[in-house]
């Protein structure tokens, strides 16, 4: 059922109150690699596709991409996560100062990678380009015990000037659950909330006010299939949980043909969290975040949603619910 336009007018409210907020982000920072090839020929060598290099870029993923759309939704947003003093790494740190974002708590260490996914994506002239394949490289360790005892006191340092902390959690060891444990000791948490995105830990946490993980995160930490019982989540919109209250059914915003779901979690947990920090119940949350990742989706590789983009969806369409 369509919302009243009285609640249309509350959620443009909390959207222009972005960026009167400011947000922490403890993640683990993602290097996304993008290299693009126009097909030319089959190798000799083996049945393969030989490319013809176009084009390269890195950009922000995983708590990185977060802090991207935190920042582009016009939000304060103070990182705090390790790279590696690498290409990779340095890109990042650039592109934050692209966005003027501060850096003071980003590490870097030279003993350590910087967490890079490199996507190679095949095309002829003028066709849309497809994914073939993906390499990873990542850190044969999570950071050492300096660089652990840097990362909380910087999260506590920049929580207590924070409405929100955001933890995002790709398993690295910059975003564990003995960091954020250690960050809230000595009263560093105290009044702000907690949002967490972790892909294989969420039960692990502890003294979060808020999670999103989307539907096989929790049939893992669950242990049960869920997919044939509920009818909302993924390409179908999204379920918000609040406590003692009713589960609200959100359907998708946009079309469920979508482009590329790269980064669209990190969307989700991004305008989740500056929704809560900027005074919306969990229910307001969830439809903006929904709308977010409605937009996001749509796009190709990993992107971001602008603060003007979910006003303008907003007004295109109200925010609907339907029986759970």
């Amino acid at each position: 059922m369509s919302k009243h336009p009285e609640e249309t007018d509350r959620l443009k409210k909390i959207v222009e109150a972005f960026p009167n907020v400011t947000v922490t982000v403890l993640g683990d920072l993602v290097a996304d690699e993008f290299i693009f090839g126009e097909i030319s020929r089959v190798s000799r060598e083996a049945p393969v596709l030989i490319l013809k290099h176009r084009k390269r870029s890195v950009i922000p993923g995983g708590g990185a991409n977060a802090i991207y759309n935190l920042a582009d939704l016009g939000v304060n947003v103070l990182p705090v996560g390790v790279v590696g003093d690498d290409e990779p790494g340095r890109l990042l740190i650039k592109a934050f100062r692209h966005k003027r974002i501060p850096v003071t708590g980003v590490l870097k260490d030279k003993n350590f990678t910087t967490v890079t996914k490199t996507r190679i994506l095949a095309g002829m002239a003028h066709t849309a380009r497809q994914q073939v394949v993906r390499v990873d490289r990542e850190p044969e360790a999570a950071p050492n015990s300096h660089l652990t005892r840097e990362l909380i006191l910087a999260a506590r340092e920049y929580a207590r000037a924070s409405d929100a902390l955001l933890v995002s959690d790709y398993g690295y060891g910059s975003a564990t659950p003995a960091i954020l444990n250690a960050t809230r000791e000595k009263g560093g948490l105290n009044g702000v909330s907690v949002t967490l995105d972790s892909r294989h830990r969420l039960l692990e946490f502890s003294g979060v006010t808020a999670a999103t993980p989307n539907e096989p995160e929790v049939e893992e930490v669950i242990g049960i299939h869920i997919g044939e019982n509920w009818s909302s989540r993924g390409r179908d919109g999204m379920v918000a949980f609040s406590r003692r209250r009713k589960p609200v059914d959100i359907p998708i915003f946009g079309s469920d043909e979508v482009a590329d779901v790269t980064g669209a979690g990190d969307t989700v947990i991004a305008a989740f969290t500056a929704a809560l920090a900027a005074g919306a119940t969990a229910e307001e949350a969830a439809h903006l975040a929904n709308y977010a990742g409605g937009i996001v989706v749509m796009k190709r590789g990993t992107a971001t949603v602008s603060q003007q983009e979910l006003l303008h969806a907003l007004q295109q369409s109200p925010p609907t619910t339907r029986s759970h």
